[in-house]
């Protein structure tokens, strides 16, 4: 009960307010993708509140919004040309029960791979993104646009130091709206974006023959939308805990995002994940409970169909000043002053992340690039911490090796290259007690190690194997066995 309490009425009145800012930016967001995706604009909308409503209950971060996105969008195009808008349903269903078998064998884990570089890179990727955007609302428009756009930004920054009651992006929507309708101004509006449904979503199972030739179409889309979806859930998850000061439930988040998407399919919406823009909108605005994220699904599905001559004359110039505001907040702007004094290798990856990200649009693909830089420099790093020194014991007959660092794919020629073959010496004393043989390719290197030494007409003994690095070379070293010789060309 407490943390029911907790997720739910621990901050009512300002989720309530922040859940109206989010549901009127959700709108033309939703309108948008819809138009990407090639689809009826209802699809959008009909995500839009699904996703959101269902989460409320399901996801594991309260507070993070998920509805239709522009990443899942790009994914469904192909298919939706093709096959028409009830596989795309039935992709959006399979993309949901796909998420929650992938929560449950804990994706959630895969995020302590991601590190800090490239979730700073990703937010400011999204920043930038999400900026880039607005430009297409602010080109080739009437200059009252420019006007409401700045008048726009000076209330949401502005107000809070009048009062902080009210979210000020909602303020601005608002007032922006009063004057656009009042002043009788001719400016693109949310209605512009497409015609905003009139009717309820109904249940309905998508209709498409249930047989393995459906399942060919549908799975390799459903399959990218669920990794693209769980990814962007997760580093948006990351960012808000990051905003907010608090932790979340990443394996329920993953798993909700699998329910919420497939009610979401069966009630004619395309499929969905979190969305950053509209988190951190609803962070900014105050909200932090479950009942932010269920407010704007409901309050949305509200405006649409029984407001919807009201929502449709909210000029654009209004959400744009909102994006444009998410678009600041999101951006970590300490990363820029970081670039000097930060670790080169941290700035590249971040700086590859946002590269990938922007010139792609396509999150998942950033994020993966960083990941495997990170991966390499951090393989690079730990390969130079390899040191080899030597001494001649016995009057110049044995020659001790002391190997200190860990032995891997990186480290494994250097390993090599620290002994000298051609030394004439009777018996030569392998140390490895400070070191970790932790792969094939270090086993291997040992092996050539023994094996030139033993052409030489050297003994070779290896002393102070630990155990795991011990269980490694009895099972895959070749240096023991007949024909070793042989048994190391092959390999």
């Amino acid at each position: 009960m407490p943390s029911l309490r907790q997720d739910w009425f621990s901050n009512v009145r300002n989720d309530l307010l922040s859940g109206i800012v989010v549901a009127l930016a959700l709108i033309p967001e939703a309108l948008a993708f819809s138009i990407i995706a090639g689809v009826d604009p209802k699809v959008g909308l009909y995500a839009a509140f699904s996703m959101a409503t269902v989460i409320a209950f399901t996801g594991g971060r309260p507070g993070m919004i998920s509805a239709a996105t522009g990443s899942m969008a790009l994914l469904m195009i192909t298919l939706v040309k093709q096959h028409g808008l009830q596989y795309l349903f039935a992709a959006t269903v399979l993309t949901g029960g796909l998420q929650m078998i992938i929560g449950w064998l804990g994706f959630a884990k895969l995020m302590r791979f991601v590190s800090r570089s490239v979730i700073t890179g990703f937010a400011n990727a999204l920043a930038i993104i999400i900026f880039m955007a607005q430009l297409p609302e602010l080109i080739h428009v009437p200059w009252a646009v420019y006007a409401l756009t700045a008048g726009g930004l000076a209330i949401i920054y502005l107000f809070p130091y009048i009062t902080k009651a009210v979210p000020s992006p909602l303020v601005a929507i608002v007032v922006l709206t009063a004057l656009a309708v009042l002043l009788g101004l001719h400016v693109p509006t949310v209605g512009d974006k497409g015609q905003l449904p009139d009717s309820l979503p109904i249940f309905l199972l998508p209709e498409v023959p249930l047989n393995l030739h459906t399942l060919q179409i549908i799975f390799p889309v459903s399959l990218a939308m669920a990794v693209v979806g769980l990814l962007e859930s997760m580093m948006t998850a990351t960012l808000i805990d990051d905003f907010t000061d608090t932790s979340s439930n990443k394996r329920r988040e993953c798993v909700g995002q699998g329910v919420a998407n497939i009610l979401t399919g069966c009630i004619g919406g395309m499929a969905g994940c979190a969305m950053i823009g509209q988190s951190v909108i609803n962070v900014k605005s105050g909200g932090r409970g479950r009942l932010s994220t269920l407010t704007a699904g409901v309050v949305l599905l509200i405006l649409v169909v029984f407001l919807g001559a009201w929502v449709a004359r909210i000029p654009m110039a209004a959400l744009v000043a909102v994006m444009i505001m998410v678009s600041i907040g999101t951006f970590n702007w300490g990363s820029i002053r970081n670039l000097r004094e930060h670790p080169k290798s941290s700035s590249v990856v971040m700086l590859a992340t946002v590269a990938v990200v922007v010139a792609t649009d396509n999150l998942a693909l950033g994020v993966l690039t960083g990941v495997l830089l990170s991966g390499f420099f951090f393989a690079h790093k730990v390969g130079q911490i390899l040191r080899v020194k030597s001494v001649v014991e016995d009057e110049g007959r044995v020659r001790v090796y002391t190997v200190t660092g860990q032995v891997f794919f990186a480290s494994a020629e250097r390993f090599i290259a620290s002994f000298d073959f051609k030394e004439v010496i009777d018996t030569v004393r392998i140390d490895v007690s400070r070191a970790h043989f932790w792969d094939i390719t270090a086993v291997s290197a040992l092996d050539k190690v023994i094996l030139k030494f033993r052409r030489e007409a050297a003994e070779v003994e290896v002393i102070g194997l630990n155990a795991a690095s011990a269980t490694m070379v009895d099972k895959f070293a070749v240096h023991d066995k007949d024909g070793a010789e042989d048994l190391l060309m092959s390999h």
